[in-house]
């Protein structure tokens, strides 16, 4: 387990860096060095671009989010009412009115296909079902994807960082397939900061992955820098005889990652990014939901707080991240579905609206692509017996902000009722030849060896959605 250090700033006001890393064996940080290496091994160049990729865990409901039927019957339609956006023409639910503010900022997907009706994240990380090349250890998911091809050794962070808690978590959803470990992403424990509290099931999930699930990065007072840098030396002196026999530059550049893993966890802009505490507090009041009695905060949702998650992803792109993966729960809801949408897409809608109105104050939005969505949608029909909407594989809704994409565009529509798709539909895999676009990565002619050296396309099906590039 490794644990990070943070700069120290004196009274004075100059910044000592009195603590390191601390890891249990050598060399001190394998998964972040492995992961630096791996992504040295394909000189690709790179847009400067980066993804956040939120899921809404569980499945939002896309009648009650941005594909309402108010001229459905009522054991359809539900209970909200619909507002208008600065589209002509198109409404969303009374739920989502930062949402309507900002639309021609955003595209919306109402016609999203081809979920795999998994109860994950992966499909949101990778377009493929988790069946796919599985006796080679699956389809990588995006950011490591993106972490293989366009990473340089002279990063300053991690490419891809995995944020996401709860079932995305428990089932290891943002995971690196048949790449390797070496492409996993950096995955930091936020348990402290942001609670999620998990079913009984997900819990005894979690408890089976073990400790190395994620990366811890509490302080360690007890090992200075210049400590970390003896131990490097000392490695290097253990080595030497094997580096007299090495012609292929190998040892070299095993010393070129574990240095650059380093500097990475030693120059503090990789804790710093992730400390809260460091940003003005008047931009967290901007990322913090006004807390409401409306509706019902289930045990498994979490509070208006959750969206700071939004502002780590922004402040660890700022810092060099490529790609970072954050969920908001839960949208399981097989019961009491519009008390808990009444709670809980009014936090989303303010959070989406500060992560979108913050990245372009910033002047990020054009270079940072923001996908929205989660495995499914939800049933049109409502359950009379527990008022909720169960998991509805046909269609599901989708939103897309920043990266370049012309924006303030509607796509797709349903029938009547929001039982199928009418027109426009869009696969898991366009939203990802889209994706990769805008980071400019030709997913369709991209190709990844596999682990018996066959190359394999990126993506073997999709389009990029031509309305918006």
């Amino acid at each position: 387990m490794l644990r990070l250090t943070q700069p120290v700033r004196t009274a004075s006001g100059a910044v000592q860096r009195r603590t390191a890393l601390l890891a249990g064996s050598l060399p001190w940080f394998p998964g972040l060095a492995q992961l630096l290496r791996a992504e040295a091994a394909v000189g690709s160049s790179s847009t400067g671009r980066s993804l956040i990729n939120i899921h809404l865990d569980g499945g939002p409901p896309h009648l009650d989010t941005i594909d309402p039927k108010p001229e459905a019957p009522v054991e359809i339609r539900g209970d909200f009412g619909t507002i208008e956006t600065r589209l002509p023409g198109f409404r969303v639910t009374e739920l989502l009115p930062r949402t309507a503010e900002i639309a021609d900022r955003l595209v919306f997907i109402r016609s999203l296909v081809g979920s795999a009706g998994a109860h994950d994240a992966f499909q949101c990380q990778s377009g493929y079902k988790a069946a796919d090349l599985k006796s080679f250890g699956g389809r990588p998911a995006v950011g490591s994807v993106i972490s293989h091809l366009l990473a340089q050794a002279t990063d300053s962070a991690p490419s891809f960082i995995d944020l996401m808690q709860g079932r995305p978590l428990v089932r290891k959803s943002a995971r690196p397939g048949f790449l390797g470990p070496a492409a996993q992403p950096f995955r930091p424990d936020i348990s402290r900061m942001f609670h999620r509290e998990l079913e009984t099931g997900m819990k005894g999930e979690l408890a089976r992955l073990g400790a190395d699930h994620s990366i811890s990065l509490t302080l360690n007072p007890l090992l200075s820098e210049g400590r970390v840098n003896q131990r490097q030396h000392l490695l290097h002196q253990l080595d030497r005889l094997q580096r007299t026999m090495d012609s292929s530059g190998m040892m070299d550049a095993m010393d070129q990652f574990d240095r650059q893993a380093a500097g990475i966890l030693m120059s503090g802009s990789l804790a710093e990014a992730l400390d809260l505490d460091r940003e003005d507090p008047a931009v967290l009041r901007r990322y913090t939901a006004p807390g409401s009695d409306e509706g019902r905060q289930s045990t498994t949702s979490e509070g208006p707080d959750s969206i700071r998650k939004f502002l780590l992803a922004r402040r660890l792109v700022q810092a060099g991240a490529r790609c970072v993966s954050v969920s908001i729960s839960d949208f399981d809801t097989h019961s009491d579905n519009f008390p808990r949408m009444r709670n809980l897409l009014p936090i989303v809608d303010f959070g989406l609206h500060a992560l979108i109105q913050d990245l372009e104050e910033q002047g990020m939005l054009e270079t940072t692509t923001i996908v929205v969505w989660g495995e499914f949608g939800r049933t049109p029909r409502i359950d009379p017996k527990t008022g909720g909407r169960h998991h509805w594989p046909a269609v599901g809704p989708a939103l897309l902000a920043g990266g370049g994409l012309r924006t303030g565009v509607v796509i797709g529509e349903t029938d009547r009722t929001g039982d199928r798709v009418r027109s426009r539909p869009v696969h898991y895999k366009d939203v990802f030849a889209t994706l990769f676009h805008t980071l400019g990565i030709d997913a369709r002619s991209t190709t990844l060896m596999d682990p018996q050296g066959r190359p394999q396309f990126i993506l073997d099906e999709g389009e990029v959605i031509r309305e918006i590039t």
